[in-house]
Formats: structure tokens, C-alpha cells, sequence
């Protein structure tokens, strides 16, 4: 991690193998636009840019973020596994510092 706050994820530690788990993830970020004034001043631009969760290398969501969305982002994921992974979170900002978080999720 470099700079980011540390994501938050809730996600279940065993699945049945096949099916379809909630996946939840949080990162704490004002996702400043750069268009807002604050007491005459312009606040600088502060934009997440990218969340990827991968699993086992592979991604499986990705998501783009632009002005429009709002401060600390909230995402849920539905995701099937067919055995015993890890997933990873990664949120990247727009000056390309990020911060990642990895969730081993148990199969049975």
C-alpha cells in the first residue's frame, strides 16, 4: 500500500463449491473532482481511478471510476468458486498509487 487508505472487505472465509457469494468492498476516499470551492479556493483533484479484484491472477470485476462518483466508494460483488482462492482487491488513484488487500476464500 502507498499512500491509500486500507480497503475494507467483507467476505465470507468458506463457500460451497458453485455458489454465488456476496462480496463487499469499501475504500475511504474524498474523490475530490477538482471542481469544488472551498472558501474561494478550487479543492485539488483526488479521484480514485480503478478498482480490479482478481482471482488467482485472473481478473473477474473491474470497475472505472469518473467524476460522478461519490466519496468512498461501495461495491458488491456476486462471485462463484469452484475451489479454494485468493482474491485481490486493488484500488488505484489517479496519480497511480494504490492499495490492495488479498481475502482467502475457503471451497467445500
Amino acid at each position: 500500500m502507498s499512500g491509500l487508505a486500507t480497503p475494507r472487505v467483507r467476505i465470507p472465509r468458506t463457500v460451497r463449491a458453485g455458489e454465488a457469494f456476496e462480496v463487499r468492498t469499501l475504500m475511504e476516499h474524498p474523490m475530490e473532482t477538482g471542481l469544488r470551492q472551498d472558501g474561494g479556493r478550487t479543492v485539488a483533484r483526488n479521484m480514485l481511478a480503478r478498482l480490479a479484484i482478481t482471482v488467482e491472477g485472473k481478473p473477474v470485476f473491474e470497475a472505472a471510476f469518473r467524476n460522478g462518483t461519490a466519496a468512498n466508494p461501495f461495491h458488491v460483488v456476486h462471485l462463484r468458486l469452484s475451489r479454494t482462492a485468493d482474491l485481490v482487491f486493488t484500488w488505484t488513484d489517479e496519480a497511480g498509487r494504490t492499495a490492495s488487500t488479498t481475502h482467502r476464500v475457503t471451497v467445500t
